[in-house]
């Protein structure tokens, strides 16, 4: 892994990138969503994160988050991905009308044997790319490109207008998205 792209200061802001192995589009269903909204909440409520800004595409997130001591950003987000790579896994092989439960399991399935390091299944990739956000400028253009997503990807025209992000939240047009956000200038 390149020394670039590590979680070195506990108390500083990141910016990273959570992706499915092959891209695969897990975050269709709103029961796989859940999932993963919930694990972040309960890293808000119990492991110290705080979530500044943030977006869920269909095969993968990206955060802007920092934590509060004395919880670490890269194990907590390590811990969200192993929580909800177990969860989701089970809810796929669960799931009675899931359509591609043979493709996907088969797919993680083949990403797992890839990888020694994994169980069976491998569900999320293990890079995170954490970028930390040393100024203003940083911040804001990362938050930019996290609300962007949705709109390059001709999900929505207007970035407020997609329910998996902050940037309704930013824009105040609704009261409070799934996540809490922690605003800087609070």
């Amino acid at each position: 892994m390149s020394q670039q792209y590590k979680f070195r200061d506990a108390n500083a802001i990141y910016f990273s990138t959570s992706t499915v192995v092959g891209w695969i589009d897990v975050f269709t269903r709103d029961i796989y969503r859940n999932i993963l909204l919930d694990s972040i909440r309960f890293s808000q409520q119990n492991k110290g994160m705080q979530i500044h800004g943030w977006v869920l595409m269909t095969n993968h997130l990206h955060l802007i988050f920092s934590c509060t001591e004395p919880h670490k950003p890269a194990a907590v987000l390590k811990e969200i991905k192993s929580y909800t790579a177990m969860k989701i896994i089970d809810a796929i092989v669960n799931h009675p009308q899931e359509s591609r439960k043979h493709w996907m399991l088969n797919e993680f399935e083949k990403y797992g044997q890839q990888n020694r390091s994994t169980h069976r299944f491998q569900f999320w990739q293990h890079e995170n790319h954490p970028i930390q956000l040393e100024n203003a400028a940083m911040y804001v253009s990362r938050l930019n490109y996290v609300h962007s997503n949705p709109v390059k990807a001709g999900f929505v025209a207007e970035p407020q207008e997609w329910l998996y992000s902050s940037a309704a939240d930013y824009c105040r047009s609704r009261q409070q998205g799934p996540l809490s956000i922690s605003f800087l200038n609070e």
